[in-house]
């Protein structure tokens, strides 16, 4: 036993499956639970950087999060500001310098975790993202294949399976002896009042404040369930460019997104779906769905900051196309009918199909010639299932700019509408700024 230590809740708002939070919990006597909300902040295109639907959404899952700890017998503090000024703060009025944490291998988050170092924190982060651990690939991750289906392929040939989901955790370490001392040392963070939800029009994908969709990690398990025992699974190929609906896609994504849903324990189900019901080319598409959710992690571990460049990984000049074109695009306004349906969707809702994410974004990126970063930041600042690793590596893919071995994708709307919207449903839908 290391005696008191924290434990800073990431992307991994959850007890099941959750490897940090064990190891935390095992070796610590006393163990504080905390979580750090991003401060209020604009990005450098003037607008927020986590908008109000991520709000709702992380608000929603942080507050099932602490109602499961104190059901335990133990709490979670909810504090608002950077790690590295909450963290130093809690730890010296819990008595310690050890922080148990997730690792996460993009650049802003490993600079948190160098400043708790630098500040005198002990630090043990783990790595728990993944289907896989990093050790059980058969290549090295500085040796990750440049293109996904090398990536697929070897795992396939090598018959490399998941990692099997750690059961809930069901007890928790008592909390610090002097929690007043805590308790007055985080009002000083505390957190702006919670977001009030958008109402959100009726037509939404992804309803987040009814009650089936709620962030929380009881709603996040019972919506694969629930979405396995109607199998859908087996329909998910031929469905998954739907445009409209909750059932066209598995919709697991924004809590793998926020660690309310492990992706070890999702993988897990639709196995033993499978081994149920067979598995068909729909289940096998979810699979490589989450396969490319580690791919775009491995990435990160293999290229780290380069990822982040103007240039990305290529050594293309950069499109200049006019900023005033940006605020159009995210509006809603471009004047091509399927991309402005798709943008007032996202605003409107938090969410959007990934056939229209990648139409959207093609459409910034070829037609408007526009940077893209901002239109990163965009789906950044809007989306609830926004995830670090998926959003870099999908805007660099789509750019050309990452490991796409096509250079990029660029999408003719006209066509897309033909082929996805053919009725013009979608657009008659989103259709009215």
């Amino acid at each position: 036993m290391s005696g008191t230590a924290l434990y800073w809740f990431r992307n991994d708002l959850r007890l099941h499956d959750a490897p940090a939070l064990r190891a935390a919990a095992a070796a610590s006597s006393a163990l504080l639970p905390v979580v750090c909300l991003p401060p209020r902040s604009l990005t450098a295109w003037g607008f927020e950087r986590v908008g109000v639907h991520r709000r709702v959404w992380w608000e929603q899952a942080v507050a099932a999060l602490a109602e499961q700890l104190r059901a335990m017998g133990s709490d979670l503090l909810v504090c608002q500001g950077p790690a590295a000024q909450v963290l130093p703060a809690l730890a010296q009025a819990a008595g310690t310098s050890l922080v148990h944490c997730e690792a996460i291998g993009a650049p802003e988050e490993e600079a948190e975790i160098d400043a708790l170092r630098a500040s005198g924190l002990r630090v043990q982060p783990r790595w728990q993202s993944t289907l896989f651990e990093p050790a059980a690939l058969p290549f090295g991750v500085r040796r990750l294949p440049p293109v996904f289906s090398s990536f697929r392929q070897q795992l396939e040939r090598q018959r490399v399976r998941p990692a099997q989901p750690l059961p809930v955790l069901s007890q928790a370490p008592a909390l610090p002896g002097d929690m007043a001392s805590v308790r007055l040392a985080a009002q000083a963070f505390a957190p702006a009042p919670a977001a009030q939800p958008p109402v959100l029009p009726q037509a939404s994908s992804f309803p987040y404040t009814a009650s089936q969709c709620h962030g929380g990690e009881p709603a996040a398990l019972a919506f694969v369930q629930r979405y396995l025992d109607r199998r859908l699974a087996l329909t998910y190929k031929a469905t998954r460019n739907g445009l409209q609906g909750l059932d066209y896609s598995t919709k697991w994504s924004p809590w793998l997104a926020s660690g309310a849903l492990s992706v070890r324990e999702a993988q897990a189900r639709l196995t033993a779906f499978e081994q149920a019901h067979g598995a068909n080319e729909g289940t096998a598409w979810i699979t490589v769905e989450l396969l490319w959710r580690d791919y775009f992690r491995w990435l990160h571990l293999q290229h780290g900051r380069a990822l982040y460049r103007e240039q990305g990984l290529s050594a293309q000049p950069m499109a200049r196309g006019h900023v005033r074109h940006l605020q159009r695009w995210c509006e809603g306004r471009t004047g091509e009918p399927l991309v402005d349906a798709a943008m007032r969707e996202l605003r409107a809702t938090g969410y959007l199909s990934n056939r229209l994410r990648q139409v959207a974004a093609s459409f910034w990126l070829h037609e408007l010639e526009g940077d893209w970063r901002a239109g990163a930041a965009w789906y950044e600042s809007q989306l609830i299932d926004y995830d670090v690793y998926s959003n870099q590596g999908n805007w660099l893919y789509i750019a050309g700019r990452g490991t796409d071995p096509r250079g990029g994708r660029r999408f003719n709307p006209a066509k897309q509408a033909a082929d996805y919207d053919p009725d013009g449903r979608y657009r008659a839908l989103w259709g009215t700024a």
